[in-house]
């Protein structure tokens, strides 16, 4: 009978897990989806500055997104 919460907390943890697989997947494509429409391809400069966008929350990287330039954003992430 012991195991059964042990289950249950592990099942818990896995399903936040794949919660938040989902949310950094869903981001990764709103931030590439900005930057395709933006700027056309993403070249190796853009996908450098990526990740050091998706460290930032949405309300935070959104407005970077739209306002900066190609140049300021690589400058500022890369």
């Amino acid at each position: 009978m012991r195991l059964a919460p042990l289950y249950q907390q592990d099942r818990e943890q896995a399903i936040q897990k794949a919660e938040q697989r989902g949310i950094q997947t869903r981001e990764r494509s709103v931030v590439e989806n900005l930057l395709k429409v933006r700027f056309g391809e993403i070249d190796n400069q853009l996908q450098a500055i990526i990740e050091p966008l998706l460290a930032l929350s949405p309300e935070e990287f959104t407005p970077l997104l739209l306002q900066l330039s190609r140049e300021e954003l690589i400058d500022r992430f890369h």
